[in-house]
């Protein structure tokens, strides 16, 4: 499958042991697709066998961090048990299982939309910075479905379980501020110091 059409997920080793991470959906404010789940699961592991890594930052291309998950591909599996079962054991939650068995801490960049998947990803991230005006939520009761047990425990530590209860069943969002008083966000910067602050 073309990558453009799939989107991908890219690392890049820099100076200093600073390995960074990049969701890149283009046209799709990097909303994570099947392929890109499993590449999540095989970049951090990949993190975690190097020896030279000491950071991982995690970041979206162009101005989104993540916007949830890839829509476009749900009716394929949505309506299936075993593979809606496959999609989350085995894809969702390889990707996010790699980030939290990652020994490397991780930053995540946060500018622009943080929805759905977007926020399970951050929530596995130790030190999440955020643009002022970035926004969280994972709208996904607008969908019809609930999001998967393991992935709302998930949520429901890092955003806390009153925000995950907006998130989840009233497709609450929030602001960077929001998150930052709730203590999800270690700080928020202007925009566009962002990677620098990351």
């Amino acid at each position: 499958m073309d990558s453009k059409m799939s989107g991908e997920v890219l690392m890049n080793a820099g100076e200093g042991g600073v390995v960074h991470v990049t969701l890149r959906h283009a046209g799709r404010l990097n909303a994570m697709s099947r392929p890109m789940w499993r590449q999540l699961r095989a970049v951090f592991e990949d993190v975690q066998r190097r020896t030279d890594a000491r950071c991982v930052v995690m970041a979206g291309e162009g101005g989104a961090f993540c916007a949830g998950g890839d829509i476009s591909e749900y009716p394929g599996f949505r309506f299936d048990a075993a593979a809606l079962r496959d999609f989350h054991e085995n894809d969702v939650w390889g990707g996010l299982n790699a980030m939290l068995a990652c020994d490397v801490p991780i930053v995540a960049s946060i500018s622009g939309a943080c929805m759905g998947a977007g926020v399970e990803i951050a929530s596995c991230c130790d030190v999440r910075v955020a643009g002022a005006a970035a926004r969280f939520g994972a709208p996904i009761a607008k969908l019809g479905f609930p999001m998967a047990p393991r992935e709302a425990q998930l949520v429901a530590a890092a955003v806390g379980e009153t925000a995950a209860r907006q998130m989840l069943l009233e497709a609450a969002t929030f602001t960077a501020a929001d998150m930052l008083g709730r203590g999800f966000l270690s700080r928020v910067v202007p925009d566009d110091d962002v990677p620098a602050e990351a």
